[in-house]
C-alpha cells in the first residue's frame, strides 16, 4: 500500500492553481481601483494561507491521517496572515512603493497589462511553486514522525526572526530620533535581513514536515526557490543596491554585519599609522 494519495494530490494541484489565480486576479483589480500596485505585497502572504486552507479542505477524506495536514495549514496560515497584516499596517496611508514606481517607469503600453506580465502572473506562479510542500504534506498517509517536529522547530526559529525583526524595525522607524539612521540594533545587529532569514527558515521547516515520503523530499526545490528570490533576486540584492545608494552609513553597515545568516558583527579593520 502506498503512503501517498497520488490521485488526491494531482487533483489538489489543479484546485490550488485555481485558488492562487483567483487571489492574484482579485488583487490586480483591487490595485487598479486604489491606484497602488504595491497592494500585491499584502496578497503574497495571503496567497499561501489560501492555498493551505484550500488544500486542507480538498484533502479531507483523501488521506488517512489528517494531523500533518492540519499542522502544515496552521504553520503556513499563521505565517501568511501575520506577514500580510504587517505589510498592510506598514503601508497604510502611504503612496506607491518606490520599487514599483521604478518598475512601472519602464512600462510600455497599458500599465494594467504590464502589471500582469511583470508582477501579478510571476508572483502567482512563484506562490504556487513555493507552496508545493504544503500540497504534498496534505496527501502523505503516514503519521508525522521526528522529521516533522524538527520542521516545526525550524519554522519556530523562522517565525521568531521574522516577527521580532519586523517589530524591532517598526519601533525604530516610529522614533523620530532615528530619522536618517541605519537600523543596527537587536536582531539587525547580527544580520542585515532577519526577516529574510526567518522567511527561509519558515519554508525549510514546512518542507521538512513534508519530507517524510520521497514525494516530499523532491519538493526541496520550494525552499530553494524562496531562498533564491530572497537572496539573489527581488529581496536582499535589490534592497541593498537601493539602500547603499540612498542611505548614508548603510555601506559601512554592510561591511560589518552578516548579509543573511545571524553572526557576530565583524570588527572594523584599523589602518596602521
Amino acid at each position: 500500500m502506498s503512503d501517498f494519495a497520488t490521485g488526491g494530490f494531482l487533483t489538489g494541484l489543479a484546485v490550488s492553481g485555481g485558488v492562487v489565480s483567483a487571489v492574484f486576479a482579485v488583487t490586480w483589480v483591487a490595485a487598479q481601483r486604489v491606484g497602488r500596485w504595491a497592494v500585491v505585497d499584502v496578497t503574497w502572504g495571503l496567497s499561501f494561507a489560501a492555498v493551505a486552507l484550500a488544500s486542507l479542505g480538498w484533502s479531507q477524506g483523501r488521506s488517512a491521517d489528517g494531523t500533518r495536514g492540519v499542522l502544515v495549514a496552521a504553520m503556513v496560515g499563521v505565517w501568511g496572515l501575520r506577514l500580510a497584516g504587517y505589510i498592510a499596517l506598514r503601508s497604510r496611508g502611504k503612496g506607491e512603493d518606490p520599487r514599483y514606481e521604478a518598475m512601472f517607469a519602464k512600462a510600455k503600453g497599458s500599465p494594467a497589462v504590464y502589471a500582469i506580465k511583470i508582477v501579478f502572473a510571476p508572483q502567482a506562479v512563484i506562490s504556487f511553486l513555493v507552496s508545493i510542500p504544503v500540497q504534498v504534506a496534505m496527501y502523505e498517509l503516514s503519521s508525522p514522525g521526528v522529521l516533522a517536529w524538527v520542521g516545526v522547530a525550524v519554522w519556530a526559529v523562522g517565525m521568531f526572526f521574522e516577527t521580532v525583526g519586523d517589530a524591532q524595525m517598526a519601533a525604530f522607524r516610529a522614533d523620530p530620533a532615528n530619522s536618517g539612521q541605519v537600523m543596527d540594533r537587536g536582531l539587525w545587529h547580527y544580520t542585515r535581513h532577519p526577516n529574510y532569514f526567518g522567511d527561509t527558515c519558515i519554508w525549510v521547516g514546512v518542507w521538512l514536515v513534508a519530507a517524510q515520503q520521497w514525494q516530499g523530499v523532491l519538493a526541496f526545490a520550494s525552499p530553494a526557490l524562496m531562498f533564491y528570490f530572497l537572496y539573489f533576486a527581488s529581496g536582499k540584492a535589490l534592497l541593498e543596491k537601493m539602500m547603499a545608494r540612498r542611505k548614508p552609513g548603510y555601506a559601512e553597515y554592510m561591511e560589518r554585519t552578516s548579509g543573511f545568516f545571524p553572526l557576530p558583527p565583524r570588527k572594523r579593520r584599523v589602518s596602521p599609522v
